[in-house]
């Protein structure tokens, strides 16, 4: 469990790291606050995820992706400009960078329990992001294409 003050930090670090990346990416000047506060908000979401599911890394892997995905899709519309400047920002906090160097680490070093341990947690994290973005875009395509056909 995370104290308040953790808590506070990691979501003030998400921010930080999106804005990085999104600095990386050459995103415009004014959507920088935007594309930051969504990197903020998806950890904050992943962490309440991960609260209420009571830990593991899918489910809030896929809560917290598919919240990034909600987030990309609003801003794009308020700010007429491409989902993706949004997503990428507001997915790069919940990449397993370092289970997946872990994972790398181990089976260098011929450590194969503790590979198979942090190879699962990748994957599964991996995979949950996939599964919360598909999800979204999926009923999001539905819907665009159930409201053309009615046009």
């Amino acid at each position: 469990m995370v104290s308040i003050t953790e808590g506070i930090i990691h979501l003030v670090t998400a921010g930080i790291g999106a804005l990085g990346f999104s600095l990386i990416f050459n995103v415009r000047k004014e959507l920088l606050p935007a594309a930051a506060f969504g990197g903020f908000l998806d950890w904050g979401v992943y962490m309440m995820a991960e609260w209420f599911f009571g830990g593991g890394v899918f489910l809030p892997s896929v809560v917290a992706a598919a919240f990034a995905s909600l987030y990309a899709e609003a801003m794009a519309r308020v700010e007429k400009t491409p989902a993706t400047v949004f997503y990428i920002p507001a997915l790069i906090p919940l990449i397993p960078g370092g289970s997946l160097y872990y994972t790398m680490s181990y089976a260098v070093m011929g450590q194969w329990d503790l590979v198979q341990s942090y190879g699962a947690s990748t994957a599964y994290c991996a995979l949950g992001i996939a599964v919360g973005m598909s999800l979204v875009l999926s009923v999001e395509y539905t819907f665009h294409k159930l409201t053309a056909q009615k046009r």
